[in-house]
């Protein structure tokens, strides 16, 4: 196929080549352009290829299109991603009644819907010669760096808004199904047991593996609007791509057979690795799971084994351990490893062990990690989560460990295949899991896998592989041993075996870690080679680099892909009827979700590098007596560490344990203890840290907490000064939570500002996260702001509570007036002295040398429709020289009720696609998009004269009559439901029984009409309009 650009309104259109017609798809094009004025929602359409005219035309690239992946909006620009060059692979499983091939891409291309600007970078792009395509990727990247290098000055000074996105989907690491029949993203019994109809549709496959489904969605949307006929053949011409990222390999391999003709048993092995994209990311950026159940590096992996009589399939999966952990800072050889919610992980836990039983039945995890140094944390909060989950799955889910570090040092790589398979959990499952297997005619399945190995390492890449092939292989040969034994001493099938799983391993490790995998010299070959020894010493080395220094980058870039930055919006196509519904649906939320309050308790404190003492915190944590607790406290800490040179170059974070461990025995033990609470998340940049602790019911309704911080001292570079936050999504509302410590000195107030915008600015959540993102944020901070006055004046009026006077100097109140920071934050009214600063252990302000003057230092600001403050205050404990302060907080917390927002979308749509007997559906919709009402509208205004300066109305004065207001039939709204409708749009028949008995009452006296002065004539008109003044038509 191919690919022309017309100008007046731009446009694109994807049209079957002759070369594609040949072979007997239709002779049809898809066209696409922007909506007017918008760069997130497109105009698409399937027409005949004979019914487009191509005089203005111009064909956008040399090379035949493979397909298209989508529609992405980067940069306020629309983009076409198209492939422009592919592989085929193989026919993954040529026993079956129709091929079922694979390509793998290795170029894809932007084309912009919205602008000119970059064609040239795009056609430069094209014109690069096509990729060695071996699996080297260094080698890819060093062509294309030098031939972009060759390119013109001009196209160089510009990037393509979409570099980053062409660089990861032209890595070579994805692939597409040649036919469109036949699903690459779903399993070989997964695909047998659908119906005829469905294993045909395009639309149909597993959504975890399909990379694109982001930025193809609107167009598969597009394609179900279609009626059968054009939906068949959108289909035949394959316009439309759905690609996985992972690894497809086969070898073709001949078998002896019985001596029956003397010729031999072709069959055909393949290896297929689909990367999960729900958590998708690089290595050190994504770890662990999330809130939904999803890990990192989820891979399942299938081995086929496919003869003219039978076709064996063997699914494994790996995955990064499902607990909240992350490894933050420059990571070298030894691993930092980090669990950041010890206490609040079985939910997330047990939701992804629910997933794995639900897809593949029983589940059996094995756990590589060593049981020493940092990984040996892991291996204990996994196997505590375990066995608490074991209460929930019973024998459904089941673990066992193995050192694979400890087995390889004690006997080598080769008693680890031996070990293994002594296993009792491992050996009796794989008898209990067997395999599927199906007639290669019917495609009927005779035996089907009942559970699955999960496995996993710390990065689910090296070990992990070389385990899998292991069990790989010792699956299959249960196989062989029930249909052809002698097939089991084929050497050159399990050459080819080892052959797959190394480039598994290595295709694997390149997308997450940027490197080949460690160990596939022993894979390949079965013996560890001194060559193989320096190698994986290189690529460790490489890894250490990439990971701590290109990685991030690359995250943004697969996170643009996946539709996951906060600022994204997805690309739709313009359907008018849809777009109703959403606006709808928008407008009656509270139909679909209800609401509940919540209480959350913030609190700052300045500990002035102090441990606890003996003081008790229930003063500051629970100031009021006989009132619920509350849902959520937030506790900021500042100078939880001596601010020393030695803390702020390495951090040690067993003051701030010390800290969490005092909350902790805090709540637990306080008179009218009624809940029991955990630590959600806690995160500390050298002195500054917040920690948020909430109840131990509320973990499982709580997602997506991240914690994140900012330097702002010495100019961004060290973290003595600076800003932690954490955010989270309780229900469906938003919560961003900040503690900061800003520049200290009395005069230093530009200083000041000037940390808050760099904070406000530069500190992000994962996925573009900003704190403007988020629905309520608060923030517990030491701010340093001081009062104006002099020293003797401010403690008087302090001590004589006349605290007025020093509000009126308060350096942030005169910031906030003047918008210079805070700008939209709110403040309660300060009813309590300055909280800096005292003589420690005493309720006298400073009286050491440096004598400082009292202020309010210590502040909480908030930001939220949904939040309400009931107190503002300060506790009186005495062991630093700051007061602590706190506030509590009302919030309206919304739940959205996905099933009925569902139903009320698919009512809606009923409401307005159905007609009346006699009813035409597209003279319907034109009344409801172009309502005219009885009277015509003036004509519009020009320069030369206006709509009411006329004979007819004087001065531009017009009487409105009674017989001006219209009593004349009012539209039904589309969007109102029928009355028997369980989602009527209203709440009870209150309403329309109020107006029927308003019907009955006797009419009121008629009212006089009170005279009022006539509106003021329009301003003169000059014969041409002043632009200064800014007069339009």
């Amino acid at each position: 196929m191919h690919l022309y650009l017309s100008e007046g309104p731009r446009t694109l259109y994807l049209v079957t080549s002759s070369e594609d017609e040949r072979s007997g798809r239709p002779r049809r094009a898809l066209v696409f352009r922007a909506a007017e004025g918008s760069t997130s929602k497109a105009i698409v359409e399937f027409l005949q290829k004979d019914d487009v005219d191509f005089s203005n035309a111009v064909r956008l690239s040399s090379r035949a299109i493979k397909g298209c992946l989508g529609l992405i909006s980067v940069s306020n620009e629309m983009f076409l991603a198209v492939v422009t060059s592919a592989t085929e692979v193989g026919n993954t499983r040529p026993s079956a009644s129709s091929p079922e091939s694979v390509a793998r891409i290795h170029d894809v291309s932007f084309y912009s819907l919205t602008s000119s600007t970059w064609d040239d970078l795009s056609a430069a792009a094209d014109a690069l010669p096509s990729p060695s395509y071996t699996d080297s990727v260094d080698m890819l990247m060093m062509q294309r760096n030098e031939a972009s290098s060759a390119q013109s000055s001009a196209a160089a000074a510009f990037e393509h808004p979409c570099a980053p996105l062409t660089k990861i989907l032209s890595s070579g690491s994805f692939y597409y199904a040649l036919e469109p029949y036949w699903d690459i993203s779903s399993r070989l019994s997964q695909r047998l047991s659908r119906d005829r109809v469905s294993m045909k549709d395009i639309n149909t496959f597993d959504e975890r593996f399909v990379w694109n489904e982001y930025i193809v969605r609107s167009l598969l949307d597009f394609r179900d609007r279609l009626d059968q006929d054009e939906r068949n053949d959108l289909d035949r011409c394959q316009f439309i791509i759905l690609t996985i990222q992972g690894f497809v390999g086969l070898f073709t391999l001949a078998l002896p057979a019985p001596p029956t003709n003397g010729s031999p048993t072709v069959a055909t092995l393949t290896l297929i690795s689909r990367l999960g994209w729900k958590r998708a990311g690089t290595r050190f950026n994504t770890r662990g799971v999330d809130d939904d159940g999803n890990c990192a590096n989820f891979v399942e992996t299938e081995t086929l084994f496919s003869t003219d009589q039978h076709c064996f399939s063997y699914v494994q999966v790996r995955g990064s351990i499902p607990l909240f952990w992350e490894q933050q800072g420059l990571q070298t050889f030894g691993q930092r490893i980090q669990i950041t919610r010890p206490q609040a992980s079985q939910p997330a836990f047990e939701r992804h062990f629910a997933q794995l039983t639900e897809e593949y039945g029983a589940v059996h995890a094995i756990n590589l990690l060593s049981t020493k140094e940092s990984e040996a944390s892991l291996t204990a909060a996994y196997a505590r989560h375990m066995q608490i989950a074991h209460n929930v799955f019973g024998a459904d889910v089941d673990m066992t460990h193995f050192d694979f570090h400890n087995a390889v040092r004690i006997g080598g790589h080769d008693s680890v295949i031996r070990d293994l398979r002594r296993l009792e959990g491992i050996n009796d499952n794989m008898e209990r899991f067997g395999f599927t297997m199906c007639d290669s005619a019917t495609d009927e399945i005779i035996t089907e896998q009942k559970g699955v190995f999960r496995t996993n390492c710390l990065d689910c890449l090296d070990r992990t592989n070389f385990v899998q092939d292991i069990l790989s292989r010792a699956t299959l040969e249960q196989f062989l041993t029930l249909v052809r034994r002698e097939w089991l001493r084929a050497g050159s099938l399990w050459s080819y075996h080892r052959e797959l799983w190394a480039e598994n391993g290595d295709a694997l490790s390149r997308i997450y870690a940027g490197t080949g995998a460690l160990n596939t010299s022993f894979t390949r070959s079965g013996k560890r080679t001194l060559a193989g020894v320096l190698s994986d010493a290189t690529k460790s080395v490489s890894r250490a680099y990439i990971n701590n220094f290109q990685d991030k980058n690359k995250q943004v870039a697969i996170d643009m892909f996946l539709g996951n930055l906060s600022d994204q919006r997805q690309v739709t196509v313009f359907d008018p009827i849809h777009d109703s519904v959403r606006a709808a649906l928008e407008q009656r939320l509270s139909e679909y979700s209800t609401t509940k309050q919540c209480t959350i308790f913030a609190g700052t404190w300045n500990l002035n590098g102090r441990p606890p003492s003996s003081e008790s915190l229930l003063p500051w944590l629970f100031p009021q007596i006989n009132v619920p607790e509350p849902d959520i406290f937030v506790i900021g800490f500042q100078e939880v560490v001596p601010l020393t040179a030695q803390q702020i170059l390495q951090t040690d974070p067993e003051k701030r344990r010390i800290w969490e461990a005092k909350l902790l025995e805090t709540l637990a033990r306080h008179p009218n203890k009624k809940e029991e609470y955990v630590i959600l998340r806690s995160e500390q940049l050298v002195g500054t840290a917040l920690i948020v602790l909430v109840k131990a019911q509320l973990t499982s309704v709580i997602r997506n907490v991240e914690a994140t911080t900012r330097k702002t001292g010495l100019r961004g570079m060290s973290g003595n000064k600076g800003a932690v936050g954490i955010r989270l999504d309780y229900h469906d509302t938003s919560f961003c939570f900040l503690t900061a410590h800003l520049a200290a000195g009395h005069s230093n107030i530009q200083e000041r500002n000037a940390d808050y915008w760099t904070i406000v600015n530069g500190l992000q959540f994962l996925r573009g996260k900003t704190i403007k993102s988020h629905d309520n944020v608060i923030w517990l901070a030491d701010t340093n702001y001081r009062i104006d006055l002099e020293n003797e004046t401010v403690r008087a009026l302090a001590l004589s509570d006349n605290l007025d006077a020093l509000l009126a100097a308060d350096q942030l109140k005169q910031v906030m007036d003047a918008k210079a920071a805070f700008v939209g934050f709110e403040e309660g009214p300060i009813l309590f002295r300055p909280t800096y600063k005292y003589d420690v252990g005493t309720d006298n302000y400073d009286t050491s040398e440096k004598m400082r003057i009292p202020a309010w230092t210590d502040r909480i600001l908030y930001k939220g429709k949904q939040l309400d403050l009931t107190v503002y205050s300060r506790a009186e404990l005495r062991s630093s020289d700051h007061r602590p302060v706190f506030a509590v907080f009302r919030a309206e917390i919304r739940i959205i009720d996905s099933i009925k927002r569902a139903a009320l979308s698919r009512m809606l749509l009923d409401s307005v696609t159905s007609t009346a007997p006699g009813e035409k559906l597209d003279e319907k919709l034109a009344s409801l998009t172009f309502h005219q009402d009885d009277t015509d509208l003036p004509p519009p205004s020009s320069d030369d004269a206006a709509w009411w300066d006329s004979p007819d109305h004087p001065n531009g004065v017009f009487n409105v009559s009674e017989s001006s207001v219209s009593t004349g039939p009012q539209s039904r709204n589309p969007f109102d439901s029928p009355s028997d409708s369980p989602l009527s749009s209203s709440p009870s028949s209150s309403d329309e029984e109020l107006y029927a008995h308003a019907l009955q009452l006797p009419t009121p006296m008629a009212p006089t009409v009170a005279g009022r002065k006539p509106p003021p004539p329009p301003p003169p008109r000059s014969n041409r309009p002043s632009r200064q003044n800014g007069d339009a038509a």
